[in-house]
């Protein structure tokens, strides 16, 4: 994941190319507790993220929210009490990009270092 978590992402067009099969095989093993999804026929990654209660959930929202906005790439964000379900996928091309598992990753990032920081 450290690879992936370090990219930044890439601008996408709408002639952007997806992530191959081969690619999501590489990529995939580097996100684990993602799930491959396909909603409307776009195949999408997705995750739920568990907090001990709603102010958590939203810190982690409020993060992630920032981060998007700083990379330029933006999931779909539930929160509810105790859970955000996050889910990633290239709204222009319909599709994953390599910029879906590198978002995917730094939200990894950012809920890891938020459960250290809850532990202080």
């Amino acid at each position: 994941m450290a690879g992936l978590n370090n990219e930044k992402c890439e601008a996408c067009r709408r002639d952007s190319p997806s992530v191959t099969d081969e690619e999501v095989v590489e990529l995939k093993p580097e996100v684990p507790e993602w799930e491959l999804t396909h909603e409307n026929g776009i195949p999408k990654l997705d995750r739920v993220f568990k907090f001990k209660d709603f102010q958590s959930a939203m810190d982690f929202t409020s993060q992630l929210g920032e981060l998007a906005e700083d990379q330029g790439h933006h999931p779909r964000l539930i929160t509810e009490w105790g859970r955000v379900q996050v889910t990633w996928w290239t709204h222009k091309i319909r599709n994953l990009h390599r910029n879906d598992f590198v978002m995917a990753a730094k939200s990894d990032q950012v809920f890891l270092n938020s459960e250290r920081a809850s532990k202080e």
